[in-house]
Order: structure tokens, then C-alpha cells, then sequence
């Protein structure tokens, strides 16, 4: 497997946790007290930064800095946005498309060289 497939890879199942621990919270806790809901975030963060720091460690070896941040912010909103449709049963807006298309632009930027 190639270093850059290794990395989304592991960048797609590091970000499924980092969405849960960020806003997954919000719609399972929201009876708690706020200390509550930041424990259960931290514990689903550890499996996050588990994931994530071997990800960034093995694209760095082939991927720019700026290259592994544009590709986690791509993978970020293409979890994001099912995420907030299909979970957190929010509306799908036109806005997620514009925004997909600014980061396509990033992509295009970032690794254009």
C-alpha cells in the first residue's frame, strides 16, 4: 500500500473520532453537565490522536506539511458533512458544496508543484 493511501486512510478514521469527540457530544450529552460531555470527548480524542499522529508521521515521509493539512481538511469536510446530515440530522445546504469547491481550489494549490 502507498505511503499516500496509508495516510488517508488512517486520516479518515482518525477524523470519524475527531467528529465524534468535537460535536458528537452535542447531541448525546446535552442533558449533562458540560464535564461530562468534555470526558466522553477526551475519550474518544485519545483514539483520534492515536490514529492521527501515525497517520501525519507516515505522510510526512512522502507529503509536504502543507500538503498533509489541505488533504486533512479535505477528508475533515467530506466527514463533516455526512456527519451533520446523517447524524445530527441538520439540513444538507448548497453552502457545503461551495465550500467543497474552495477546498478543491487548496487542493489544486497545494499540489500543483
Amino acid at each position: 500500500m502507498t505511503i499516500f493511501i496509508q495516510t488517508t486512510f488512517l486520516l479518515i478514521l482518525s477524523n470519524l473520532f475527531m467528529t465524534f469527540a468535537w460535536y458528537g457530544h452535542l447531541k448525546n450529552f446535552s442533558g449533562n453537565k458540560w464535564y461530562i460531555a468534555a470526558l466522553a470527548s477526551w475519550g474518544i480524542a485519545l483514539f483520534e490522536y492515536l490514529i492521527q499522529v501515525p497517520a501525519n508521521r507516515i505522510g510526512y515521509t512522502a507529503l509536504s506539511l502543507p500538503q498533509l493539512k489541505i488533504m486533512q481538511e479535505v477528508i475533515t469536510l467530506s466527514i463533516f458533512v455526512p456527519f451533520t446530515v446523517l447524524y445530527m440530522d441538520q439540513p444538507l445546504k448548497l453552502d457545503f458544496l461551495w465550500a467543497g469547491f474552495c477546498l478543491l481550489g487548496a487542493v489544486y494549490f497545494i499540489f500543483r508543484s
